[in-house]
């Protein structure tokens, strides 16, 4: 169990935030389009659209190429823009608590205090897999308390609440939600892992980067 939701049983919103989103394109012809460097107004948006569906979560994410990261420098300061999300976020209220699902011990954290970047941020490290090479996964967007008496090597028995979903601005400055993603190999990084890549990385980062929808099975997710 990641989050305190039953996929199997409860209703839940696949949200789209690429190019095929027209809410999402700037476009001269509607000024009062959606203003996604406006914090509040991308949130009213998001939980606008889980309202008119009557869910309590939305989903969704991996692989996609998404437009929502213009807003930010942190995205673009390199010749090619980061557009390419790998991991899968979940959309939800903010101090929505969060729950290894697997067992695990703390490989790093930090707090990446940046303007669209994860805010408080946890990673843990798993059992080998069959393969021989240790899984990792991120989960970014927290609560700062999240971070609190943390440790490296601290160990998480899958279930264990791991920490909370983080309001804005201090999970990063975006609407309340996780970023989940699982890494095969971390390059050498602690408390930071990409979670958007560039279009000329995408093979590299995916071969890295596996889907986490193989490990919790959400229908309608690829």
């Amino acid at each position: 169990m990641l989050l305190p939701f039953d996929f199997q049983k409860e209703p839940y919103l696949v949200l789209d935030f690429s190019a095929t989103n027209p809410d999402l394109l700037s476009d001269p012809n509607r000024p009062n389009g959606l203003d996604l460097t406006n914090t509040s107004a991308f949130s009213d948006y998001v939980f606008g659209k889980m309202q008119a569906a009557g869910v309590k979560i939305g989903v969704g994410g991996y692989n996609e190429h998404r437009v929502i990261y213009r807003r930010s420098e942190h995205f673009s300061a390199t010749e090619e823009p980061r557009e390419i999300h790998l991991g899968i976020d979940f959309w939800a209220e903010a101090g929505t608590p969060v729950f290894a699902p697997m067992d695990g011990i703390v490989h790093s954290f930090q707090d990446n205090n940046n303007f669209g970047d994860y805010g408080p941020t946890i990673i843990l490290e798993h059992t080998a897999n069959a393969a021989g090479k240790p899984r990792y996964s991120l989960y970014g967007h927290l609560t700062r308390s999240s971070l609190a008496d943390l440790y490296k090597g601290k160990a998480f028995k899958a279930g264990e609440k791991l920490g909370e979903i983080g309001p804005y601005p201090e999970n990063g400055d975006w609407p309340p939600h996780l970023h989940f993603q699982l890494m095969t190999d971390m390059l050498g990084l602690k408390g930071d892992f990409p979670g958007v890549c560039s279009v000329a990385d995408r093979a590299k980062f995916l071969s890295i980067c596996p889907n986490p929808n193989q490990l919790l099975n959400i229908a309608g997710l690829p």
